[in-house]
């Protein structure tokens, strides 16, 4: 079997096998829904989502020991993932072998020659990293300073190595030494001045770019939601995504750039590809030249998906194995063995230091920058509702990948991706839309938090999150709190009755209970005609037939017998028929004023009780705006959103 061949077979069934995990991640009775597969198998042999979640919360997952797997097979073959595993590299690559079909191999070639702007993805990954970094940087301040002596020796340390580099008495890779650590001893010498641990922090904003969590993101958000409205297999109703279509156009932004440039995301954009290259530097085994009699043909750069320059000196950190050049030559120069290439081999790529520093300085500014925006303290948002289990902001923030999974698994399709309610580092994070989907947040169901991969939404159990048993003296987990608007609310503003949130509120005793009040409805005062049994013909504007009808409304006898309220069982144009329950010596007498009354059970929350569930919130029947909605106040991730100060 050729080897491009078993390259095809091996991206053919991972790709197929991610699909399979992205459909089974779909909550349901059926053999194809929740049924225990490892959904998450493909960002669990992620490394740069295992490296982010160790720079941000300083803990390597057990399920993320997958990745270590990925790196140890890296450091022995080489970019191995980005050609035979990586099922977004596999789309990219079909997309970009169907651009160049027609092409002519020297025109082909030149596309697939190597630009300096590949080394783009570089310096986003340090970029995406040193976003993560500020939590190890401050914990490592914190550590520091937590023991009198260690910051003085750093500061003499520095003092004496700025000598030492100053009067040149350093070699030039001593230099470099000298110099980062003279940078380590300016972090310590300002933070004996500054609180500086308060100030540098971090948050997980790998999976922005990270092409395992953006395909996750993109098929549960976008391609599957969009399956679904044709055939509804998948889900028995169509699912919706707030901002779907804004996730939809960059995926496929980023498949159709290959019609112009073979594998342009992997090429310059993949941070993970990037992590790969720097491994790839240690490879045991690459791609080589083994002879140097190449005429210079061109075929095996006419086929190259990584843009590596196979033809003259390799870059080997670009390579991605697809193995093309060393199937195409026809003089059997290529080889894939545990040597060097005698054309010469460039293992890391060229980098400026203005780059790095560039990049790593605004990745280690952007969350402090953003978080002066008071988002994740006093000035946070309560509408940014997070799914049950959910960790503190801050913490939840450094450990979040967006890859959509509690998304898709939502039962009732109320975990919805962020916009810029959350800021910008809370872009595509979950929150909850109790308008979006079918329901609120049904009490029983945990779904989300079974299949998060990094815990930022925790796993849960039923009687946890009801505070039962064990969890008694804790008491539920609360989301938030619900708010009756007595602007909008039907028995509140427009003397309409209505109690669908009393009714429907799961929680028992009720957190939303009534208070029942007379009024008259307008136009409603008149004067009686005559009685007929329990008919009262009236003197005054004609009625609709059947208006008073509900079972809500009450003939109020202002004066004289039968004075008080009797309840109305139906109506002519000119007629009132009360419950025939009541004694007939109680009915009006001819003359007598009267008006008409309707009940109306006002809606009130009880914050002690309320849960946030949102059930309220979708059933309520005014539309568009909710008459009671919820917020995040009083939520039990955070004490400091408690619902007093």
């Amino acid at each position: 079997m050729r080897i491009v061949t078993a390259r095809r077979i091996s991206q053919f069934f991972f790709l197929v096998l991610f699909l399979w995990f992205c459909v089974v991640s779909s909550y349901g009775t059926q053999w194809r829904q929740l049924r225990g597969w490892p959904v998450n198998w493909f960002m669990e042999l992620d490394p740069l989502l295992a490296l982010g979640t160790v720079l941000t919360t300083r803990t390597l997952y057990s399920t993320l020991l997958w990745a270590l797997a990925t790196v140890l097979l890296t450091l022995v073959l080489g970019r191995f993932f980005c050609g035979w595993v990586c099922p977004f590299g596999t789309l990219h690559q079909f997309l970009g072998y169907v651009g160049k079909r027609r092409r002519d191999p020297s025109s082909a070639a030149a596309e697939n020659a190597y630009r300096g702007a590949q080394r783009v993805k570089y310096y986003l990954l340090f970029f995406l990293l040193s976003a993560g970094a500020g939590s190890l940087a401050a914990w490592g301040i914190r550590t520091v300073f937590s023991h009198s002596i260690l910051p003085a020796l750093l500061a003499v340390g520095t003092l004496v190595l700025s000598v030492l580099v100053l009067f040149r008495f350093l070699g030039p890779r001593k230099k470099a030494a000298g110099l980062m650590l003279g940078a380590l001893g300016f972090w310590t010498c300002l933070a004996f001045f500054f609180a500086v641990d308060r100030w540098i922090d971090g948050s997980l904003q790998t999976g922005l770019l990270d092409p395992i969590p953006l395909l996750y993101r993109s098929v549960n958000l976008a391609i599957l939601p969009l399956l679904d409205s044709t055939s509804q297999r998948i889900h028995a109703d169509q699912r919706f995504y707030y901002g779907a279509w804004v996730i939809g156009v960059i995926f496929l932004g980023a498949l159709l750039l290959n019609l112009k440039t073979p594998r342009f995301y992997c090429r310059f954009l993949c941070p993970l590809g990037a992590l790969m290259g720097f491994l790839s530097h240690f490879a045991l085994w690459k791609i080589a030249k083994k002879s140097g009699d190449c005429n210079r043909c061109g075929l095996c750069e006419t086929h190259c998906e990584g843009a590596c320059n196979p033809s003259d000196t390799i870059r080997t950190h670009d390579c991605v194995l697809c193995m093309n050049c060393f199937d195409r030559c026809g003089r059997d120069l290529m080889t894939y063995a545990a040597r060097p290439s005698v054309s010469g081999e460039i293992t890391v790529p060229d980098l400026s230091r203005r780059g790095l520093l560039a990049a790593f300085a605004m990745g280690v500014a952007l969350p402090p920058m953003v978080r002066l925006s008071g988002g994740t303290q006093a000035n946070w948002n309560p509408h940014g509702i997070r799914p049950p289990g959910s960790l503190p902001e801050a913490e939840f923030l450094r450990r979040c990948t967006k890859c959509g999974q509690c998304m898709r698994i939502c039962p009732t399709n109320i975990i919805q991706p962020a916009g810029w309610e959350t800021g910008p580092e809370g872009l595509w994070t979950p929150v909850l839309n109790f308008r979006a989907g079918t329901s609120g947040c049904q009490l029983n169901c945990v779904a989300c938090g079974l299949v998060c991969p990094t815990a930022a939404v925790r796993p849960i159990t039923p009687d946890e999150k009801l505070g039962r048993n064990a969890y008694a003296a804790a008491g539920p987990i609360r989301l938030g709190t619900a708010f009756v608007d007595r602007g909008r609310c039907l028995p509140w503003a427009m003397d309409k009755p209505c109690i669908v949130c009393q009714e429907v509120c799961p929680v028992s005793p009720k957190a939303v209970f009534v208070r029942e009040r007379f009024v008259a409805v307008r136009n409603g005062a008149m004067g009686v005609r005559r009685t007929e049994g329990f008919r009262v013909e009236i003197q005054g504007p004609a009625l609709t037939p059947g208006r008073f009808s509900t079972g809500d409304f009450y003939l109020h006898v202002l004066e004289g017998p039968g004075r008080g309220l009797h309840r109305i069982a139906g109506n002519g144009t000119d007629a009132l028929e009360l419950d025939s329950g009541g004694p007939r010596e109680t009915l009006p007498a001819p003359g007598a004023p009267i008006e008409i009354h309707v009940r109306l059970q006002q809606p009130q929350v009880d914050p002690e009780r309320c849960i946030g569930c949102g059930i309220c919130e979708h059933e309520c029947p005014v539309s568009g705006l909710r008459a009671i909605r919820v917020t995040a106040e009083n939520e039990s991730r955070s004490k400091s959103r408690s619902f007093l100060l």
